[in-house]
């Protein structure tokens, strides 16, 4: 696996892992608007949140585990584990791309940047692996 894809795969088990404090940890403390949400709605949405979060935080532990299956000799393995979990991570991003077109909570346009960061470190790893 190239050096840049393997830049990518820390880029986004990063990005996983900062999502998964957000959501799980510091939802009524961060402000939400990087998640599209007024504060009012934080009772409402904190157990959503802290499962959805949750989900980051093991998706990024599959990435890392690829990378010292990749390191630790067990090429196929590694491979195997991180496109799986980065065509996961994409899918997630096109799903979040087209629900905030179908404008499914909130008004349009205002989740590209999750879009990008949640879909753009694993598109760079599956062009460039």
């Amino acid at each position: 696996m190239s050096v840049v894809a393997q830049v990518a795969v820390v880029v986004a088990a990063l990005v996983h892992v900062v999502v998964w404090i957000c959501e799980a940890f510091l939802i009524g403390r961060v402000h939400l608007s990087m998640f599209g949400q007024p504060a009012d709605h934080v009772p409402a949405i904190r157990l959503w949140a802290f499962g959805v979060g949750f989900y980051n935080l093991f998706l990024a532990c599959g990435l890392v585990a690829g990378l010292v299956a990749l390191h630790g000799g067990h090429e196929l393995v590694g491979r195997t584990l991180v496109f799986y979990v980065c065509w996961f991570m994409l899918g997630g991003s096109v799903v979040l791309a087209v629900a905030d077109q179908l404008a499914l909570s909130r008004p349009r346009n205002q989740a590209w940047g999750g879009v990008v960061a949640e879909g753009l470190p694993p598109l760079v790893v599956l062009v460039f692996a």
